[in-house]
């Protein structure tokens, strides 16, 4: 039933239905009651901060979590189980073979550590460095670098759809030995010109040590394997030619991690990785099928 209205010297007063009224007072009544009204004074700031919370959670923007509030739900779990400092290395199984990573002594050497101090990292997925950005020259010069490497190895590596970020391109392996999302070696950030990608144990003992980068939140090991390997990184974003050598040696080691190949290898047709790999053009085919059946634009 609509209310009724009428006009007294200019003033116009309104009619509201008894039933309406009555609710209406209830809900006031409720809200002067002590215990409601201290509920709602505590609950507040929590409020709050959920609201600032989810918002700096789509702040970062698009990543391997879908932006939406159950998106930001998940990661709010899964903080329950972040490493509480993703700067100290994990320690090297006793029984992996080799021991020693890709940057043996001799080429650590082309890693001298970081200037400067660490950029300020945040999130799980989106996973963003805040500050200490690339340029966006920056970022175009490194991903030409990882191009050049598909293009150069071309019966070895391929580009397509990061696996882990569901957009944007990744560099995968296309007979990889030591598991990660489809064999994806490494992929960048264009927000912030990082890129997360998977090493040896010892390699990224190294790269943690020289201040290259820091182990993701979920990088633990265990069941959290269903999320990222153990051994997954973020490597900061190079800001200068120099930083960009350091960052595509660490690619380097990473290549050879998860394909079992090492770069320099390439022209011999030696392996020297973790395991010994196999080749061929009915390898190679089966795995590009592999990769376009989960998805992945084969470029």
């Amino acid at each position: 039933m609509a209310s009724l209205a009428h006009s007294t010297l200019g003033t116009t007063y309104e009619y509201i239905p008894s039933s309406y009224a009555h609710v209406l007072y209830s809900f006031y009544a409720q809200l002067l009651n002590p215990v409601c009204f201290s509920a709602l004074t505590l609950l507040a700031p929590l409020f709050y901060f959920v609201y600032q919370d989810y918002a700096s959670f789509l702040n970062l923007g698009p990543g391997g979590t879908p932006s939406t509030f159950l998106g930001y739900l998940r990661i709010t779990f899964l903080r329950l189980f972040a490493l509480r400092n993703p700067h100290i290395p994990a320690p090297i199984p006793a029984v992996l073979r080799p021991q020693l990573g890709y940057l043996t002594p001799e080429r650590a050497i082309r890693l001298p550590k970081r200037a400067g101090s660490r950029p300020k990292v945040t999130g799980i997925a989106p996973h963003r460095q805040i500050n200490q950005k690339g340029t966006p020259v920056n970022f175009v010069e490194l991903s030409q670098a990882v191009r050049g490497l598909a293009a150069t190895h071309a019966t070895r590596l391929a580009l397509g759809t990061s696996c882990f970020e569901k957009h944007g391109t990744g560099l995968f392996s296309l007979n990889p030995v030591n598991r990660t999302c489809n064999g994806e070696i490494c992929h960048a950030h264009p927000s912030d010109g990082s890129l997360h990608l998977t090493l040896h144990p010892a390699d990224a003992r190294v790269v943690l040590e020289k201040c290259w980068g820091e182990r993701h939140p979920l990088a633990r090991g265990g069941w959290c394997t269903r999320f990222v390997p153990s051994g997954f990184l973020m490597v900061y974003a190079p800001r200068d030619a120099e930083e960009l050598k350091v960052v595509m040696e660490i690619i380097r080691a990473a290549i050879w991690w998860v394909s079992g190949w090492a770069l320099e290898d390439e022209k011999s047709g030696e392996v020297a990785g973790p395991e010994e790999t196999v080749s061929g053009q009915d390898t190679l085919e089966k795995a590009l099928d592999s990769i376009r059946a989960c998805g992945i634009c084969v470029s």
